[in-house]
């Protein structure tokens, strides 16, 4: 029996991830270094803030930035990091299990990385009295949040449930992007994009070929954010 239990296909849920039962080990891991950061951010008084947020400034001799600021939060205002970590927390609850941990890692890091590339995409270099800068500089998870926002879209309708209220939820989000000043929009936007192309691949990919797409995907979507991300600098002059 033990034999058979370990020769047996694990079971795969309707978009391909490996169904696990227990706790979203990713995403409170996710959650874990985030809440690790900010206290680290309060510790060093801005230091360690100043070492791993994202602007675009920066990012051109620094590209790890792209991925790391999305584990930093305004120390100023408790709610970014509380809302952050909420809406991590209950939409994880639901991809975790449904796409698989590879396919979910996949989805939030790129989710994050394409936050700051919407925040690159959308700006441009400012001639200064000081010289040449190029910003805003941006912290949160939030890119990575609307990435997951995104993704539970196509993957709510694959698996004919109702995606009506987190399209009401980004919609609204969306809008006090644009309101409340100290939010990057840009951000938002970018995060989005990348984790509704993703989970749209992930929800319909031809049965049989799921773990390759699987693969494919991510790797597919990585390239073309650092083809942006280059060719916009290089376009600025910056390379």
């Amino acid at each position: 029996m033990r034999q058979a239990s370990k020769a047996a296909r694990p079971t795969t849920t309707a978009v391909g991830g490996r169904a696990r039962r227990g706790q979203p080990t990713v995403t409170y891991t996710i959650i874990g270094i985030c809440v690790v950061s900010f206290l680290l951010q309060i510790v060093t008084q801005g230091a360690w803030t100043s070492r791993f947020l994202f602007a675009p400034v920066v990012g051109v001799d620094q590209p790890w930035r792209f991925l790391t600021a999305a584990f930093l939060h305004s120390t100023s205002f408790y709610g970014h990091i509380l809302f952050n970590m909420y809406a991590l927390y209950i939409t994880g609850q639901f991809l975790e299990p449904v796409l698989g941990r590879a396919r979910y890692i996949a989805l939030c890091l790129l989710s994050a990385v394409g936050a700051s590339v919407g925040v690159l995409l959308l700006s441009n270099p400012v001639l200064t009295p000081a010289g040449w800068t190029w910003g805003p500089a941006v912290v949160g998870a939030s890119g990575m949040v609307f990435g997951l926002f995104g993704a539970m879209v196509p993957v709510l309708r694959r698996l004919q449930g109702n995606a009506a209220q987190i399209i009401g939820l980004i919609a609204i989000n969306g809008v006090i992007g644009f309101l409340v000043p100290g939010i990057s929009w840009q951000a938002h936007l970018g995060g989005l994009v990348v984790g509704f192309a993703l989970g749209y691949g992930f929800a319909h990919a031809p049965r049989g070929r799921q773990k390759l797409y699987g693969w494919l995907l991510p790797t597919a979507v990585g390239v073309l954010l650092v083809a942006a991300a280059l060719a916009k600098y290089a376009g600025a002059g910056w390379l």
